[in-house]
């Protein structure tokens, strides 16, 4: 059969075997169903596993060097993007010019779906533009069918300025690749219902954009072991858990962790230095500093055992109990 599309044969609009009868199934099934291809989908991007970590160290190599990154996508692609971009300061304490993102269609287009605008290659181009990128900068393209022209236009024009490239795709075939620094593919295969990319495609990218972020901010020194030590407390919720990880890591009580973290201006590093080596606020900022943010270096210490010793006590606590 002829066709004139140039569209069907990307993986991502792909007919899935498995759900060709999805519409007759109960809705048990369609979990199952789902369920299964999602396992197919995890798969895929554990293959990416190399690519993914070359990945978080160029994005903390930029951030070291005073880089920024930006995601650009469109669509779930876009949304994705956004959503990381978000999530940073709250979770990281990150400047919020620091990780940003750029969404075809604008604002508007992340709450409501605009068509068309996937296709322009001159708006992504003139969006990034006003980015304004620079040989410092990485910029994250993100599309699950690896044609999107928003995309392309934005990633030419990032190239021209200097930007490396990290490109997340569902194609492992895109043609795009061959001009970017870093393509991470995961081959997920047809979704469940065709063409449908917020599912199994979309699922893979957030989990890929999950790492990329998560993994260069434990390199920048953004955690203590698995602790959110630079949490932003911008609500009661954030400022619980600050006392909570100063309680875990020092000793200090419930109200005690509350005095000290006042003192530290809410900043749950400079607490914890604070009491641990009895410095002043100021000086526990300098400490902080020449250990380049890393609480390990800063107070000599290393939470694991802590931690362990920690989720041992409540599992034997809850054997007992039970």
């Amino acid at each position: 059969m002829v066709t004139r599309s140039k569209w069907q044969s990307l993986p991502t609009e792909a007919i899935n075997s498995s759900s060709l009868g999805i519409d007759k199934l109960s809705p048990g099934d369609i979990v199952d169903l789902m369920v299964s291809e999602d396992k197919k989908m995890i798969a895929a991007v554990q293959r990416e596993r190399e690519r993914i970590a070359v990945g978080i160290e160029m994005i903390a190599s930029a951030l070291r060097k005073g880089g920024r990154i930006v995601f650009v996508g469109a669509g779930t692609s876009g949304r994705l993007g956004v959503l990381e971009s978000a999530e940073m300061p709250p979770t990281f304490s990150t400047d919020p010019t620091l990780v940003q993102a750029i969404m075809a269609g604008g604002q508007g287009a992340t709450f409501a779906a605009k068509e068309g605008v996937e296709d322009n290659y001159e708006e992504g181009a003139r969006a990034i533009t006003r980015f304004g990128p620079t040989k410092k900068d990485i910029v994250v393209g993100v599309s699950a069918s690896g044609m999107t022209q928003f995309v392309r236009g934005a990633l030419t024009r990032a190239r021209r300025a200097g930007s490396r490239i990290i490109f997340v795709t569902c194609d492992p075939g895109s043609e795009l690749q061959t001009f970017v620094d870093l393509t991470v593919s995961p081959a997920v295969g047809a979704e469940v219902i065709a063409g449908s990319t917020r599912l199994k495609a979309g699922t893979a990218t957030k989990l890929v954009l999950n790492m990329l972020t998560t993994g260069a901010m434990v390199l920048m020194g953004k955690t203590y072991g698995n602790l959110m030590v630079d949490v932003h407390v911008g609500s009661e919720k954030l400022k619980d858990r600050a006392r909570r990880i100063v309680n875990i890591v020092t000793g200090l009580d419930y109200d005690e962790a509350d005095t000290i973290l006042k003192k530290a201006k809410w900043n749950v590093k400079a607490a914890i230095v604070m009491q641990k080596t009895g410095d002043a606020y100021p000086k526990a900022l300098v400490r902080l500093r020449k250990a380049h943010d890393s609480m390990r270096e800063a107070i000599g210490e290393d939470i694991e055992p802590r931690l362990r010793g920690m989720l041992q006590g409540h599992a034997e606590a809850a054997t007992k109990l039970s």
